[in-house]
């Protein structure tokens, strides 16, 4: 049946593939963090343990222990072996409890921030990194994209002096060019703060004085993944477009006397496919991919909560972080396999061929 709807095929074969990633990516995501000798709750009870009674002390160990799925439940209660001590639960159980909490839209408590949720944590860290990486993917994409573009078609002096500095600018590491920024802007020329996401006299609230302080607060960061990202998309858009001007169909375009302004069209049509790609990668990665720039400017983002739980063996939060990351990256590149089936050309005539079949 579906032989007579190739398009609905193709995006079910497609779904199939994601989904079966998604839950090996699942699977590796809570099992590797498992892996420390660490003790969560130990760690957690000589923070909180101080002063109280050994029967108290016994009381609060199992609630967090129960708390966290570490042990065996039935009807609410703990399972106890014959002594009395609680029924460690097998890693295939944390893991099945860990799915249905997942379903539920509960990733687990913190171990580093305890009492408080992962998903509360994640709510405040997600704005601030959507906000440095966003607008710096998106204007990187079309600047370097545009830039690219010119490069290939018009050569000559544009491209000599183009090229090189966007070949440099794709080349530098972006926490190498974040401290060179932080050094040249902050600390020789003292023009912009050195970190942080905005004044730490003041409280994130809905007024310009907070606003103006996270915008001056931006500038540095920005500029180190924007510049390094237009870079980079530009010497991909430069390679394509001069790929494309060799092949055979622009030759014959131009031997048919096509118009100049529709060989261009169809010429960047082509080149701009793997662009797409990488703009979705970028988009899907975005949740994450600012950690190292966080990292040098101490930016209160996502990537410097995971850092800070990697740090602290906190596997909640670096399940959650991760998890989050993994769903964006699959529907990124799952919305993108769908739009290239209907703009690729030979994508389309792939499927065609297979409904003739």
């Amino acid at each position: 049946m579906l032989k007579q709807y190739p398009t609905l095929r193709y995006i079910l074969q497609r779904g199939g593939w994601y989904f079966i990633t998604f839950v090996v990516a699942v699977a590796i995501n809570f099992y590797l963090p498992r892996l420390g000798s660490n003790n969560p709750v130990k760690i957690i009870m000589g923070n909180t343990s101080q002063g109280l009674s050994s029967e108290a002390v016994k009381e609060k160990e199992e609630k967090y222990l129960k708390e966290f799925g570490l042990v065996k439940v039935k009807n609410g209660n703990i399972v106890r072996n014959e002594d009395g001590s609680p029924v460690k639960a097998s890693i295939l159980e944390q893991f099945i409890s860990y799915v249905g909490m997942c379903f539920k839209g509960d990733l687990g408590t913190s171990f580093q921030k305890y009492p408080k949720k992962v998903l509360d944590v994640i709510k405040e860290a997600v704005p601030w990194t959507i906000a440095l990486q966003l607008p710096t993917i998106l204007f990187g994409w079309i600047v370097g994209n545009v830039l690219g573009a010119l490069a290939a078609y018009k050569r000559g002096i544009f491209d000599k002096v183009f090229f090189p500095i966007s070949l440099l600018l794709s080349s530098l590491p972006f926490f190498v060019f974040g401290m060179l920024l932080v050094y040249q802007f902050a600390v020789v020329w003292d023009c912009f703060p050195a970190m942080g996401g905005y004044a730490g006299d003041l409280i994130p609230t809905f007024s310009w004085a907070f606003f103006s302080s996270a915008a001056y607060h931006y500038v540095l960061p920005f500029f180190s993944i924007f510049l390094i990202a237009a870079g980079g998309q530009a010497i991909g858009m430069r390679s394509m477009g001069i790929y494309e001007l060799g092949t055979d169909y622009i030759k014959y375009a131009k031997w048919l006397g096509l118009k100049e302004t529709r060989i261009i069209a169809y010429l960047f049509r082509n080149a701009m496919l793997p662009q797409l790609t990488g703009l979705a990668l970028s988009l899907g990665t975005m949740i994450g991919g600012a950690l190292i720039t966080e990292m040098i400017f101490s930016y209160p983002g996502l990537g410097m909560a995971m850092l800070t739980a990697i740090q602290n063996n906190d596997y909640p939060m670096i399940q959650g972080c991760t998890l989050l990351i993994t769903v964006c990256v699959l529907i990124a590149n799952f919305t993108v396999d769908i739009l290239i089936g209907f703009l690729d050309p030979r994508v389309k005539a792939g499927l065609q061929i297979g409904k003739g079949k």
